[in-house]
């Protein structure tokens, strides 16, 4: 965690990815990020995948360094309440980022009547308001029919990583930041309304994905686990290692070649079909069905360690294929990475946890914070944030409207 955000207060009202891993982004670089849930949990408070004993390791991945306010948000003072906590005073206060419903009584017109100058960051499935998740958005946009095996037709594959959620929240992030910068400069402020179909379909045209059919009238094709456009896919050492193996840049072309010891026959390639393959990473996919055979007996016959040193001395890309759980004892990825510190978490599990994702090398880096106990803060924010008194916070809780852990 950074401290680069400090004294910006966000209050958060949200379920699921998208939204919380914008406040997860927000608390990472030092904003106190005030997550209000319904008494009891929201409807990510127990999903999957979850420790032995329960606990969601989902919601206190995605809830880390944030505090935590119960309150009944089905009855009309504990709805008062989470409004009268998006809106309080401050000058880096007055965020409100939330998935909730345009309408309703977290509607911006509705909060921006006690705040005028409030902002607030909404993420939607669609942009009329519509319901969408993240599989049903990949789903629409033609990904599943592109991912996989070329035998598979036209069957489709779903991804496993929400990749739209996870855009959608660092957009979110982005945007309430944007939103912050121009309310210091004019004094105003103002609803973004962030859909997730809109990153989605949004995202694949910037990538070219989107003219690409336009101007052809075709679907791009399956290539199983080539990259497209470039020289990109997995071959096996003769230890039976996995490896990625990519070549992009010039360099990375030539490092590949020289480590293989493949200078003549790609030589007599590109003189036999006419082609360069030193600088133009399109002509390497064009002609893949000459380059990959090469490469494959190549591999086939080295010991993925000397082969991993020799790609290393000569500037290659390649990475070695591990599942998740050797990927949690990698000692570059997680154990000796910076980013993680091992702490006790909520669940009274103590495991690798990941701070910012960015590295600042001119700032000091914080441990991250655990994500907080259910209504652990209910009482210090109402006192806090909106000057309650102890007679009137006990009055809350008698009154069921609030809980603490």
């Amino acid at each position: 965690m950074y401290a680069l955000l400090g004294g910006t207060r966000v209050i958060e009202a949200s379920s699921f990815v998208a939204s919380p891993s914008a406040g997860l982004y927000l608390a990472q670089m030092g904003a106190e990020v005030i997550r209000v849930d319904q008494l009891g949990g929201g409807p990510d408070f127990r999903r999957w995948p979850k420790a032995d004993n329960g606990a969601s390791l989902y919601w206190e991945g995605l809830n880390k360094g944030k505090k935590s306010v119960a309150l009944d948000l089905g009855r009309p003072e504990g709805r008062e309440l989470l409004a009268a906590l998006a809106t309080a005073p401050g000058d880096r206060a007055g965020l409100f980022l939330t998935n909730f419903p345009v309408d309703g009584f977290l509607s911006h017109e509705k909060l921006q009547q006690r705040r005028a100058d409030l902002i607030t960051t909404r993420i939607m499935g669609l942009a009329n308001g519509g319901p969408a998740l993240d599989y049903t958005v990949n789903s629409a946009l033609g990904i599943p029919q592109i991912t996989g095996p070329e035998s598979l037709g036209d069957e489709p594959v779903n991804h496993v990583l929400p990749a739209w959620d996870l855009l959608t929240g660092a957009y979110a992030a982005f945007a309430m930041l944007a939103a912050l910068q121009h309310r210091q400069a004019t004094g105003r402020g103002q609803e973004v309304r962030i859909p997730l179909a809109d990153v989605g379909i949004a995202t694949i045209a910037n990538l070219g994905q989107l003219a690409e059919v336009i101007t052809t009238g075709d679907n791009r094709a399956r290539y199983g686990n080539s990259v497209y456009g470039a020289f990109g896919r997995d071959f096996v050492t003769a230890d039976r290692v996995r490896l990625m193996i990519m070549a992009i840049t010039p360099r990375q072309w030539t490092g590949l070649v020289t480590a293989l010891n493949l200078a003549a026959p790609v030589a007599e390639i590109e003189a036999t079909r006419g082609v360069s393959f030193a600088k133009d990473e399109g002509v390497r996919f064009e002609h893949r069905d000459a380059l990959f055979p090469l490469v494959e007996a190549a591999v086939a016959l080295r010991q993925s360690d000397e082969l991993g040193a020799m790609f290393d001395q000569l500037g290659c890309c390649w990475g070695s294929y591990q599942t998740m759980r050797e990927a949690a004892h990698d000692a570059a990825l997680v154990g000796e990475n910076p980013v993680f510190s091992t702490i006790k978490q909520t669940s009274g599990l103590s495991y690798p946890v990941p701070g910012a994702m960015a590295t600042i090398p001119e700032e000091p880096r914080l441990p991250p914070v655990r994500a907080p106990f259910l209504g652990e803060h209910s009482d210090e924010v109402l006192a806090e944030v909106l000057g309650l008194g102890s007679g009137q916070i006990g009055a809350l809780h008698d009154a069921g409207l609030v809980a603490n852990a």
